[in-house]
């Protein structure tokens, strides 16, 4: 049995789409100045034309109207027929009448048409009418036609003067000028359209596309500074354009290679870090010990060995903490605050033997909706880089030296600030007071005040500076779960 071909035909392939060429910048300009150029010669063009058409029925009337002095001089008006023909062929008509009074006098004729194809009034031409009827002339016009022109009269008892003639002459007239306008224009276009182009190519392509270079190499490499666009100079906005480009090029290359040196600062870190939490916590094993043996001094001192033992395991683990991808979501639940800053309290190690007061000022009952532990790392972080501005002054006065940490509730929002009567923050510190390795207010890496921030941040809640107080106080702002902390910010501020 035979096969019968498959009456679908087989699956083509879509066509490749066709590659369109590519047209720069500069090439774009030099196609619409063309553009440009030409349209407005063809504007010019149009009452050109038209004005042109007129020029020429005027100029034959003026013909007309000396033909008409001379044949009205004739003696009664006899003029020989050679002489008509004569001048008739002078002027390019057929034939010169002129309405006087009540009656139309033929001056001179030869040839006469059987039909007249258009009558043109000169006395009353508006200039659309006059366009309309020159493209007329110059698109319709057949070889055979013939058109009687209407004008003043040259005498004063004349109403009107009439020229019969044929409009071939004035077509051709027409287009031999247009001719011309053409080639002109052509010329006027190239010439214009390359001045145009050249001033517009060095004052504005060139420029850009050095930008645009440089933009493409310097993101191939945006931490070489030798890929620094070199300013020109200009005044301009293009010169504006370059400043602005050189200083967020080095700013951008300033901030990848310090990235770059923190990266690999933090990878540095965290293995020291590894280590050392290794070694600290044998060294806590061994103060474990220690801590039973009878001697009084070992009583004494074993303690607090292992409450600094502790400190630096738990620092080290913030810095790994840090490096870590993200800080785990808070589980937020209802936290006493009181007891909290007592643990914060006990974590800093600051016994009746240190010279700094603890002072705490915090609403009886204040509870806020955080996470226990990570608000106690924001505390003793902060705690801490207070407890270390004011044992920079090397001698301590306890009337001098204190830390406060007040605590207040305004409406579905915790406030806690933690103040010190320290030296203050520096005006470099205050530009980066929350970047790791950066925002270091007591000489320390930086680390205490970025975690802070971050896990305060977790809790859609705000931390920052209070300017104007004596040492430095750190505002916290928590907002309960339900609370859209963002309003509340704002109404605040306009308060």
């Amino acid at each position: 049995m035979p096969v019968e071909p498959d009456p679908t035909p087989p699956h083509e392939p879509p066509p490749a789409p066709a590659r369109r060429l590519p047209l720069g910048l500069s090439g774009k300009l030099l196609f619409l100045t063309i553009v440009f150029v030409t349209v407005a010669e063809i504007l010019i063009y149009v009452p050109w034309i038209a004005n042109f058409r007129i020029n020429w029925l005027n100029d034959r009337l003026a013909a007309a109207h000396t033909a008409a002095l001379v044949l009205d001089a004739a003696p009664s008006g006899m003029v020989p027929e050679s002489l008509a023909k004569h001048i008739l062929d002078s002027i390019g008509a057929r034939a010169v009448a002129m309405k006087m009074g009540a009656q139309r006098r033929m001056l001179a004729a030869t040839d006469l048409p059987t039909t007249v194809t258009q009558t043109i009034d000169m006395r009353d031409v508006g200039l659309w009418r006059a366009i309309v009827d020159a493209f007329d002339t110059l698109l319709f016009c057949m070889p055979d036609d013939v058109v009687r022109v209407v004008g003043p009269a040259p005498m004063a008892e004349g109403q009107f003067l009439e020229v019969v003639l044929d409009e071939a002459p004035l077509c051709k007239a027409m287009w031999s000028f247009s001719v011309n306008v053409l080639l002109l224009s052509l010329a006027i276009s190239g010439i214009t359209a390359m001045l145009v182009f050249l001033a517009l190519h060095y004052l504005l392509v060139r420029p850009m596309a050095r930008i645009t270079d440089n933009m493409v190499a310097f993101r191939a490499d945006p931490e070489n500074p030798a890929r620094i666009i070199r300013e020109s100079g200009r005044g301009d906005e293009i010169g504006t354009a370059e400043r602005e480009l050189a200083a967020m090029q080095r700013e951008l290359a300033s901030m990848l290679h310090q990235k770059s040196r923190l990266a690999a600062l933090g990878l540095a870190v965290s293995k020291i870090n590894h280590d050392l939490r290794n070694l600290l916590a044998s060294a806590q094993l061994f103060s474990d010990q220690l801590s039973s043996l009878p001697d009084p001094k070992v009583q004494r001192f074993a303690p607090k060995l292992m409450r600094t033992l502790e400190r630096a395991i738990a620092f080290c683990q913030s810095t790994l903490s840090y490096g870590a991808a993200q800080e785990p979501p808070p589980e937020r639940r209802t936290v006493a605050v009181e007891p909290l800053i007592e643990e914060v309290h006990e974590a800093l190690g600051l016994s009746l033997d240190v010279p700094i007061r603890w002072i705490v000022s915090v609403e009886r009952g204040l509870t806020v909706e955080a996470d226990h532990d990570q608000l106690f790392r924001v505390l003793v972080n902060i705690a801490r880089n207070a407890v270390q501005a004011l044992q920079a002054h090397g001698t301590h006065d306890p009337a001098r030296d204190q830390i406060r940490i007040t605590g207040r509730r305004e409406g579905g929002v915790v406030v806690l600030e933690v103040s010190d009567t320290g030296p203050g923050v520096s005006e470099k510190a205050r530009a980066h007071m929350f970047e790791a390795f950066q925002g270091s207010t007591s000489g320390g890496v930086g680390l205490g005040l970025a975690i802070a921030a971050e896990l305060v941040r977790a809790h859609g809640g705000d931390i920052a500076l209070v300017p104007g107080t004596i040492g430095a106080t750190f505002r916290i702002t928590i907002p309960d779960s339900a609370v859209d902390f963002d309003a509340h910010r704002s109404a605040r501020a306009r308060a």
